[in-house]
């Protein structure tokens, strides 16, 4: 009789719990994004504005806890921000004179957060989500989870979490109708200060393309971010 599936009912009971694979050590982070490939035709199979993203080629990306995220891009001589801090979003391009502030309360789905960039924090599911235990999957032994927002969003991604590196490995992202819209490969983590990050995030659309490659580089953890580098005033 095999024990496989013993050993995977046990695995079940000690990798149910989210919570195990909380990064409870950090506070904050900056890196740097470079695109290393952007294939727009693929990338509009995910959406129509998915691809935008990828044009700014790099971007400097720092977060905070809870909830703040602030990406300064360049495209040409064109300098902008975005910022969220909460549920609130700004947009910033000087140049072009826009000042753009959204309240996402209500549509958390366009919120980003650090769940984006492949780490979990205890932060993300006190307001914002909630994880459900689907299983272990038998191919990686990794644990899978189906991630939901609390409210106001049907939206949904299904996870497949890095256990011994405490980071997600594999997303796929679903719409508000339940349509898969893309999966997301984070790979290759390192430990910085304690804390493990992905350095490279894979984009393959439904037609199982790699539609895009980001690097992570030049990754600092818990330097003191100062809140008022998220400020959306």
């Amino acid at each position: 009789m095999s024990t496989l599936p013993i050993i995977l009912a046990l695995a079940a009971l000690q990798g149910g719990d989210i919570s195990h694979y909380f990064q409870t050590d950090l506070q904050d982070a900056s890196f740097t994004a470079r695109v290393v490939k952007a294939d727009q035709d693929e990338l509009k199979k995910v959406n129509e504005d998915f691809g935008e993203v990828y044009r700014f080629g790099t971007t400097n990306i720092r977060v905070k806890e809870p909830f703040m995220v602030r990406v300064d891009f360049r495209v040409d001589d064109t300098t902008g921000m975005i910022i969220v801090n909460g549920p609130t979003q700004l947009m910033k391009i000087p140049r072009a004179g826009l000042h753009q502030k959204t309240n996402l309360a209500t549509k958390p789905g366009r919120r980003q957060t650090i769940f984006d960039f492949g780490i979990l924090t205890p932060t993300l599911f006190t307001t914002l989500y909630n994880a459900k235990f689907v299983r272990m999957d038998r191919a990686t032994g990794d644990p899978v989870f189906d991630v939901t927002y609390q409210a106001n969003d049907l939206s949904r991604s299904r996870i497949w979490i890095d256990a011994a590196h405490h980071v997600i490995a594999k997303r796929e992202w679903y719409n508000q109708q339940g349509r898969q819209l893309a999966t997301f490969f984070y790979e290759d983590p390192e430990q910085v200060s304690g804390v493990w990050v992905p350095t490279k995030v894979e984009v393959k659309n439904v037609d199982d393309v790699v539609a895009a490659v980001s690097n992570y580089t030049a990754i600092k953890v818990n330097t003191g971010l100062s809140d008022d580098l998220f400020s959306v005033h």
